[in-house]
């Protein structure tokens, strides 16, 4: 089954300060600053890797123009850049309308044979980088008294896998922080939910994970085939705007794998 026509901008995000880590390249955080900026937002596009930031920073740039396009290398595991993140995004901007958490590590071990060093630095990247910037996303918004973030969960943080511990561990941990998060902030006017994907295929999935896990696990899917970026970037959009006002605590599954 081929992939539904890809939706036009409908200016969801005119005006909006968002800001997205892991947010260079062709995973679901590429697909998301592009999909914020044809709904007319301005973007603070983040990741580790400079130069791969770099380069999508200026391709946005000339498409959709300089003045709404900002970028700054940062990883989520440093207190210090997250903080030079969102010091950057109220400089740039004045403001922090929506964050995007984006940033996070997987990675295949037996659990008997899996060491702390890898236990630690995906939980370090998935959960408390997410943690990292909803904290600080959170303390800007909490001053303006309005604002939205979204957490990119998955749905191994509800279904088992096998080599999964650590990743699964962290996603689950990523919807419970989501939910009593959500809960503090509301007082503030702030919503907090997350996406919970199944399989989005993108070029760093296809160097890490093997192509007999791949194609079990789009066996499961009740499309008979993979989702792109974009369409879970499309349900990012939906939880960063105004047509989910109500919704807060919230892991939206944007999945059709079999139950």
């Amino acid at each position: 089954m081929t992939p539904p026509r890809y939706v036009p901008g409908h200016g969801l995000l005119n005006d909006r300060a968002v800001v997205i880590t892991a947010a260079a390249g062709a995973g679901i955080g590429g697909a998301t600053v592009r999909r914020c900026l044809e709904e007319g937002a301005r973007v603070l596009i983040s990741d580790a890797h400079e130069r791969r930031l770099g380069a999508s920073a200026r391709e946005l740039g000339e498409e959709f123009g300089a003045a709404r396009v900002a970028s700054l290398a940062c990883d989520v595991t440093s207190e210090e850049q997250v903080r030079a993140l969102y010091a950057l995004a109220v400089e740039r901007f004045g403001r922090v309308d929506v964050a995007v958490n984006n940033a996070g590590l997987g990675g295949t071990a037996d659990l008997a044979d899996m060491t702390d060093d890898q236990w630690g630095r995906v939980l370090d990247i998935t959960l408390t980088g997410t943690m990292r910037c909803t904290r600080a996303a959170l303390r800007v918004m909490r001053d303006q008294g309005s604002g939205v973030i979204v957490n990119n969960a998955s749905v191994i943080g509800w279904r088992a896998q096998k080599g999964q511990s650590h990743y699964a561990a962290a996603k689950a941990g990523v919807m419970a922080l989501t939910r009593c998060a959500a809960l503090e902030a509301a007082e503030y006017g702030v919503r907090i939910n997350a996406v919970s994907p199944s399989l989005a295929m993108h070029p760093h999935l296809v160097k890490v994970t093997s192509e007999d896990l791949l194609d079990e696990l789009t066996r499961r899917e009740a499309f008979g085939r993979h989702a792109e970026p974009w369409e879970v970037a499309n349900v990012i959009v939906f939880l960063a705007g105004d047509y989910s006002s109500y919704m807060t605590g919230e892991v939206v599954s944007v999945s059709s794998q079999h139950a």
